[in-house]
């Protein structure tokens, strides 16, 4: 760390204006929280427009639908105020919760998760009518019992709102669809047609964050560019083609990361003791094969990334609220003849797949493993753990690492 700090010249600057003018932003800062604690979920015009929506609307009053938020904070708030304004059956889910997730999942949408609706009360299972959820639910997932939407938070990147409306709008089973509909005859009005809502920020605030402007814009970038046709995606009058993501939920095919999670079964299925196996490997275990492409070298990394635990112990420090149960498991790929790092799983998966077969092989030295694995920790830092402010002394933990060559 202190081979890269930059030492500077004090004379050239005047320090105790810089320490002034840094007080006086830490009281401005101190203010801003002070005027914030006077707001109060009375004054949240966003939350009682929610709940008129919950109310008043034929369908969300009574059936079931998926409410998305950006934040895991935001989601439970969200949860406590529905059931303070006396909305029944709400639940919510983020990367921080310590329910077994599965067993919320089928409680939301029992029928296409092996289950029904006679099968949960005989087992006492409470079903849930309104499921908030951070995007830890945004892919992957059968919640086709619902059939409305909410995104009471808009997210920058067009592709994670419709990988949020493919939770509910995928390809119906026929089976499934029969058993939903002689045990809930009322729901046949609603089956095959997806309705959902956007929470758009007020004028006066969209003119500050743009918010619409960057996801519209990003929106007809993306279908300009793959030639996609597409739905309107936020507001009825909208002129431009709104993402059509070509290999998801619209055409009923799985992502790239649900071939992932069907691979990851298969390999479970052809190898029974793989989960013993890898629970009795070290940690940091390191490996190495031929690299795909002739002449190119990389590394790979697979790192747990904590997070906050949503009930901390009173007490000790702050880092020790933080834990990797809490957190994600997230892999990089650092690509050496451009020095860059990849993020995304689906295309790393193609560069570190191995059989039983694939000969282990290993050809740099380790004064450069050390040194690459020490730039994508750095990387780590200042994407990742600055983007959840994580406090000093939380750090990453490396799984595995494959050198490949």
């Amino acid at each position: 760390m202190l081979g890269d700090v930059e030492y500077l010249n004090r004379d050239e600057y005047k320090v105790e204006e810089i320490l002034d003018d840094t007080y006086l932003d830490l009281d401005e800062i101190c203010a801003f929280l002070a005027e914030l604690k006077k707001f109060k979920p009375k004054h949240d015009d966003k939350l009682k427009a929610l709940v008129k929506l919950l109310k008043t609307d034929p369908v969300l009053k009574k059936d079931k639908v998926l409410i998305f938020s950006e934040f895991a904070e935001t989601a439970r708030y969200l949860e406590k105020q529905l059931t303070d304004n006396e909305i029944e059956g709400v639940e919510q889910i983020d990367s921080g919760i310590k329910r077994d997730r599965s067993d919320i999942i089928q409680r939301f949408s029992p029928y296409y998760n092996g289950l029904s609706s006679p099968e949960m009360s005989a087992a006492g299972r409470k079903g849930i009518r309104i499921l908030i959820s951070t995007d830890v639910l945004s892919e992957g997932l059968n919640l086709q019992d619902a059939t409305r939407l909410i995104n009471y938070d808009l997210h920058w990147n067009p592709v994670r709102l419709m990988q949020r409306i493919g939770r509910v709008d995928r390809r119906m089973n026929p089976a499934t669809e029969d058993q939903l509909l002689t045990d809930h005859p009322e729901q046949k009005e609603l089956r095959g047609k997806i309705v959902y809502w956007n929470f758009l920020p007020p004028d006066e605030l969209e003119t500050l964050l743009r918010l619409y402007t960057r996801v519209s814009h990003k929106t007809l970038r993306i279908s300009k560019t793959f030639g996609i046709e597409g739905k309107k995606l936020l507001r009825p009058d909208d002129d431009y083609e709104a993402l059509k993501e070509f290999n998801h939920s619209y055409e009923g095919t799985t992502t790239p990361l649900e071939e992932m999670h069907l691979e990851y079964q298969k390999l479970l299925s052809d190898y029974p003791d793989l989960l013993e196996r890898l629970s009795n490997l070290p940690g940091r275990v390191f490996s190495g094969k031929h690299h795909p492409k002739q002449d190119s070298k990389a590394v790979f990394f697979c790192y747990s990334l904590p997070g906050p635990e949503a009930a901390a112990e009173e007490g000790g420090s702050e880092a020790d609220k933080w834990t990797e149960e809490a957190g994600i498991s997230r892999w990089y790929f650092y690509d050496i003849q451009k020095e860059a790092i990849l993020e995304d799983a689906t295309a790393i998966a193609n560069f570190v797949r191995s059989t039983p077969e694939t000969p282990r092989y290993r050809a740099l030295p380790e004064k450069d493993l050390s040194e690459i694995r020490r730039q994508v920790e750095k990387h780590i830092k200042n994407t990742y753990l600055r983007k959840v402010q994580a406090p000093i002394g939380v750090k990453a933990t490396l799984k595995a690492w494959m050198e490949l060559s």
